[in-house]
């Protein structure tokens, strides 16, 4: 193997110290090889003939290679070593090494090498034909006889020797001119090194043995030896070939990740291996980045055209775009320390690692855009768009966390704090006023409270302190007037001095009732501080007349459920599209015989509270399953879907009570729909994970109900196994008017598509709202505009009957059967077509 690189060797000082390390031994042998060939010159003409053969082959063993390029450093395989050991073999010593010198000397002149390469090459061939030609004469060559075995021993014994003085030599050049490590240049391709050493070993013994028995043959030598260097030559290609396209397949693989700094790191270590690339940039437009490497790991990662040392490095450059060059992602840059030309196979290579890179920016891009809108929806979900404080939703997870863990962390007291004669400062300054008297208390609440509470705007000029982690409840008085006093420091606001003046109700989370309950108490407590004139009002059950009321509804809990007074209606699911029935959402009423018809707002808490809250889900899941199972033999095969409490995912015996009932009514488990309203906490619980595991194993579907409004996020989606979403109805009804409840359907309709959920939008009340969702890619919708909740027998004769004569819908297609469809552009429906939310 010889060097063949065009960076000078003298630019690095431990390769020239290398250099003439081995040079300066060669030197003294060529002196000894002149001094003896001054008392032995060659006298015939044969001689002659010998020692012109031998200088053409070393000069054609070393110009004909096999190319290896190495970052900017191409390296060479010959069959040079053949001529040497039938070199030495054949002629005397002294007289071979001259041939070698003359021959090498007559290659580097003709491929113009540099003096220094040429002073290696020449040196180092020496002392190779050198350490052959002492283990020839250690075995007595040549012998007086001709025998294979004669043969056989002593030249291969000689090529091992040349061979280690070869490899001794080269690789140690060849690793520091490519700054590689010196061991990994001994095991790359050592397996086709060794192959194409015992090929040539063979075509040296089996030459040698043919001269012995005439040496006119010697002139069919180069020929032969030149036809199995290209042979070997185009299996080291196709090796080579081979590692490429295996190392692509590994590339693309790894770069199929959604995290682009992962991308990146990728792509610029495996692009300096697979190039053989000095170092690696990536430019890429969207936010003006640039990141560099090599295989070691990344360099510099930050603005583009910084850092860069142009006077140094070569480039190679190719956009990032797909096949159809209709996406330009950024550039590509392999660079090299001096100038390389890629074969064929290189530039196809890169066009194709390009592509693949292309798609995985784009990818990684577009996920991380979908997180960032996921995280601003999720933050204005749980934050007050004018003082940045937490809203309601934040407050009621928040709350619902602390009294689930508040043995460990504490006494929890909620504040509420409401602002007295607000509406003076809107009607005598105007609202922009009263927005910043309103930015104003929030900084003193926020500023005044401790780290560990929780600050929240309710809504107009209502305010909440969560107050966690108190010693004991009689401190949540204390810290509530502190809070208070705060407010009363007047400020100054477009040159008026203004005092605020606020009443505050405080109430200690109870031992039931969450924080539903203890919201109310706060409540109660506060129209007490309005109505007694107190700054500051601590809430009192005696005082309490709402929890009479419920009281009494709990009392009558056992009753209801034994004398059935719980019934289901249903709404219809639609798809947007054909207008065809597609499911039916169970909704839950209670029939009081004395409060007439009461909704699960009032009476789910007390169910859920009273204990009898698996005999009312059992209820009301049987009547869900007897109506589809009767539609079902009616010949409308229509899923039903049931709203779950969060506290059913509490208990581990829920599954098996729900696949109980769905055997019991003969009916598949993927006609049921559970959906579920869950928080946060909930699902956080590993005991939920376990229930919704099972059910969804068996075959029950999930949905995710009030998808937007700030409980669901790309977590919770990866955790809860869903197959639907459901569109939030006040998304549905401000989507005309507002730009972001528009942006909220788009996003979940993209997240839906990319993870091949269903999406159904609630609240569709008329026909434009109908046409905009399915042009968005919405395929199920329910609302007022096809069908008010009703009983199952009127939903199956609703069914039967069908308008115009369509049996199984509710609304008129929004296009004909076969029609072309033209949507306006960007938008088109989801891959799924018709909806199917079983």
């Amino acid at each position: 193997m010889d060097p063949n690189t065009r960076e000078p060797f003298g630019t690095d000082r431990r390769l020239a110290a290398l250099v003439g390390l081995i040079v300066t031994p060669a030197a003294a042998v060529i002196v000894a090889a002149l001094l003896e060939i001054v008392h032995r010159p060659p006298r015939t003409v044969a001689d002659a003939a010998t020692l012109m053969t031998i200088i053409f082959m070393i000069a054609v063993g070393i110009m004909v290679k096999a190319r290896i390029r190495i970052r900017s450093t191409t390296h060479s395989i010959t069959w040079n070593d053949v001529a040497i050991i039938v070199g030495v073999a054949v002629a005397p010593l002294p007289w071979a090494l001259m041939c070698i010198v003359v021959g090498v000397a007559v290659a580097s002149a003709i491929q113009r090498l540099p003096r220094i390469k040429s002073t290696f090459s020449i040196g180092k061939n020496v002392l190779v034909a050198a350490a052959a030609g002492w283990v020839l004469t250690l075995f007595g060559w040549p012998g007086e006889s001709a025998t294979f075995t004669d043969v056989l021993v002593p030249v291969t014994v000689a090529y091992v020797a040349a061979a280690l003085v070869d490899e001794a030599a080269t690789i140690p050049v060849i690793a520091i001119a490519s700054r590689t490590k010196i061991r990994r240049r001994f095991v790359d391709n050592w397996d086709i090194r060794l192959s194409g050493a015992a090929v040539r070993l063979v075509v040296t013994i089996g030459t040698l043995f043919i001269l012995q028995v005439d040496a006119r043959f010697l002139l069919a030598v180069p020929p032969l030896v030149l036809s199995l260097h290209l042979a070997h030559s185009a299996r080291i290609n196709t090796r080579t070939e081979q590692r490429v396209w295996q190392r692509l397949a590994r590339t693309t693989d790894a770069l199929n990740v959604v995290d682009l700094d992962q991308v990146l790191t990728t792509a610029v270590a495996q692009a300096a291996e697979l190039f053989s690339a000095d170092e690696v940039e990536i430019e890429l437009r969207e936010g003006d980045r640039a990141v560099r490497g090599d295989g070691g790991g990344i360099t510099y990662d930050g603005p583009v055209n910084e850092n860069d040392d142009p006077v140094t490095i070569n480039m190679l450059t190719i956009p990032l775009e797909d096949h159809d060059q209709t996406v330009d992602v950024g550039v590509l840059r392999l660079r090299f320390r001096e100038p390389v030309r890629l074969s064929e196979r290189e530039q196809y290579t890169l066009r194709t690692f390009a592509s693949a890179l292309c798609t995985a920016v784009r990818n990684a891009q577009a996920y991380a855009e979908l997180a960032r809108v996921a995280a601003e929806h999720a933050y204005a979900a749980t934050h007050d768009a004018l003082t940045g404080l937490a809203n309601r939703r934040r407050l009621l997870d928040e709350g619902a966390g602390g009294l689930s863990a508040r043995h460990a962390e504490g006494v929890t007291a909620l504040m509420l704090v409401d602002l007295d004669h607000f509406k003076e400062v809107n009607d005598t300054l105007g609202h922009a006023a009263g927005d910043q008297v309103l930015i104003r208390v929030a900084d003193r609440l926020r500023a005044t409270a401790q780290p560990t509470d929780l600050v929240a705007r309710l809504g107009g000029d209502e305010f909440a302190v969560l107050l966690r982690g108190l010693p004991a409840p009689a401190v949540a008085m204390h810290r509530a007037e502190i809070l208070i006093a705060a407010l009363r420091e007047p400020f100054d606001l477009d040159g008026l001095r203004i005092s605020v003046e606020a009443s505050s109700g405080v109430a200690v989370a109870p031992a039931t009732g969450g924080m539903a309950e203890l919201l109310r108490r706060a409540d109660v407590a506060m129209y007490q501080a309005k109505r007694f004139g107190q700054r500051v009002f601590r809430y009192a059950p005696s005082r309490d007349t709402a929890d009479i009321a419920r009281l009494t509804l709990g009392g009558d809990l056992p009753r209801a459920v034994a004398d059935h007074e719980f019934t289901v209606t249903f709404q219809p699911i639609i798809d947007l599209g054909t207008g065809a029935v597609a499911g039916a959402e169970a909704l839950a009423r209670w029939h009081h015989p004395t409060h007439g018809v009461i909704d699960p707002l009032r009476f789910l808490e007390v169910v859920e509270r009273s204990g009898l809250l698996p005999a009312f889900a059992g209820t009301i899941l049987d009547q869900a399953l007897v109506a589809a199972d009767s539609w079902r033999k009616a010949g409308f095969d229509v899923p039903v879907a049931v709203n779950v409490s969060p506290r059913s995912l509490l208990d581990p015996d829920f599954p098996c009570s729900v696949l109980a009932r769905l055997r019991a009514h003969d009916l598949p488990p993927d006609r049921l729909v559970l959906e579920l309203t869950e928080t946060l906490t909930l699902s956080q619980l590993d005991i939920v994970d376990q229930v919704l595991g099972r059910l969804r194993d068996e075959g029950v579907r999930l949905a995710l109900d009030d998808f937007g409004t700030g409980y669901s996020s790309l977590s919770l989606l990866s955790r809860i196994p869903v197959h639907e979403l459901k569109i939030d109805r006040s998304f549905v009804t401000d989507m005309e008017s507002s730009p972001e409840a528009a942006a909220v359907i788009r996003s979940t309709l993209d997240l839906g598509r990319s993870l091949d959920l269903t999406v159904i939008a609630e609240g569709v009340e008329n026909e434009p709202q109908r046409r905009a969702l399915w042009e968005l890619g919405c395929t199920g919708g329910q609302g007022y505009l096809f069908a008010r909740p009703m009983p199952a027998g009127t939903l199956l004769e609703t069914l039967r009957r069908g308008p115009g004569g369509r049996p199984g819908t509710l609304a008129a297609p929004l296009h004909d059967a076969g029609a072309v469809v033209r949507l306006p552009a960007g938008r088109r429906p989801g891959p799924r077509g018709r909806h199917q939310p079983a």
